[in-house]
């Protein structure tokens, strides 16, 4: 088989694989979930194994230990999240109306400025996103919940994970060398060497970043609620999840923190306070968190991971957001290694031993 002809082969097999993962996306993300769960926990299977257990009791252990302590977080927190969830939820369209009664004050002190045409123009921008708003939580909240395919999905999510992820955690190396085993043997080592720098930069970003998402989220949380926001700690926790979105994800709780303060408090120092909870814990992820946990040198920049994030989420629904950094990681790391490549081809070394001899003297004289 040529190298033309082995290209072929692997692309297509790629195509094929991408179109099943595609079509069957609906039922994909127990089996995606129980990977990510393999992945998170096999270097604690390793140590164990290096200190005399064997695979299987590794894995009991972790796996047990791991569910456990997920099971420990649901009991405790869910209680209390679902009801500020729902608390918030019901109440934030009234926070909507409020704030736009607040905002009538300063839109008539703009008349100076904007005319009576911009003002009616500017009000009637506000009613339509405010009824926006509004309208789309009502249905949110209307219909999300009632929904066989989230219901479906949480069963899946329940009941199978675990089950996915016992098994590929018990077999991961053998699957690994299995894969190994099918890379062409005149490439095997750079292969090889391209996953070693994907892990790497998987478990800097992917294993840090929940760390500093879930530290993020009990912060705002506890902040949040000790300056007396209503339903804080379901923002604060929620604004520490979505953290994973650089920016975005802070943002949308800071605006969601300050409509509640507005409305709640109406004093500037409540709403300084509410404020300041969101920049100290910018200041402390930025400075403190974020470069011991996950480092600089990850190989993933912020707007890659948003592309990332944004093209899964609108491809492939939650599915395609699980999956969107460790994608983003694999084609970063291979757009890395072409670009290597070709910097040291022909394709654009081939003039350089000419414009170096002749080429690069008349440059000099000339210019």
């Amino acid at each position: 088989m040529t190298t033309r002809q082995r290209i072929w082969s692997w692309g297509i097999g790629l195509a094929v694989f991408i179109g099943l993962f595609y079509l069957l996306r609906g039922v994909m993300l127990p089996f995606v979930a129980g990977m990510a769960v393999a992945y998170f926990l096999d270097p604690a299977c390793d140590w164990l194994e290096r200190r005399g257990a064997s695979r299987t009791i590794a894995t009991v252990i972790i796996s047990a230990v791991f569910f456990l302590l997920v099971a420990l977080t649901l009991v405790l927190l869910v209680p209390l999240l679902y009801g500020q969830l729902v608390d918030l939820l019901q109440k934030f369209p009234g926070y909507l109306s409020a704030l736009r009664e607040k905002l009538v004050p300063l839109i008539a002190s703009l008349e100076p400025l904007i005319g009576e045409e911009g003002i009616a123009q500017l009000r009637g921008a506000l009613a339509d996103h405010g009824g926006d708003a509004i309208r789309w939580l009502g249905q949110m909240m209307g219909g999300v919940l009632a929904r066989v395919e989230t219901v479906f999905s949480l069963f899946s999510l329940l009941v199978i994970t675990p089950i996915v992820s016992f098994y590929l955690l018990r077999d991961w190396d053998r699957l690994v060398a299995k894969i190994d085993s099918w890379l062409p043997r005149a490439h095997a080592e750079t292969i090889r060497e391209q996953f070693r720098k994907i892990d790497e930069t998987l478990a800097g970003f992917v294993r840090g970043q929940v760390t500093v998402c879930l530290l993020l989220g009990l912060f705002y949380g506890v902040g949040l609620t000790l300056v007396g926001l209503e339903s804080g700690f379901i923002v604060g926790f929620g604004t520490g999840l979505v953290s994973f979105v650089p920016y975005f994800g802070m943002l949308i709780g800071f605006a969601v923190g300050i409509v509640i303060a507005i409305v709640q408090f109406g004093d500037p120092v409540s709403i300084a306070m509410v404020a300041g909870v969101f920049l100290v814990g910018q200041f402390i992820e930025g400075n403190f968190v974020t470069p011991n946990l996950v480092g600089e040198r990850i190989g993933l920049h912020p707007v890659w991971v948003i592309f990332a994030l944004l093209a899964g989420g609108a491809l492939l629904g939650f599915v395609g957001v699980l999956i969107a950094v460790p994608t983003a990681a694999v084609i970063g790391v291979v757009l890395r290694f072409s670009i290597d490549a070709y910097l040291q081809s022909p394709l654009y070394l081939h003039d350089a031993p000419g414009e170096s001899g002749s080429g690069g003297g008349d440059g000099d004289g000339s210019s």
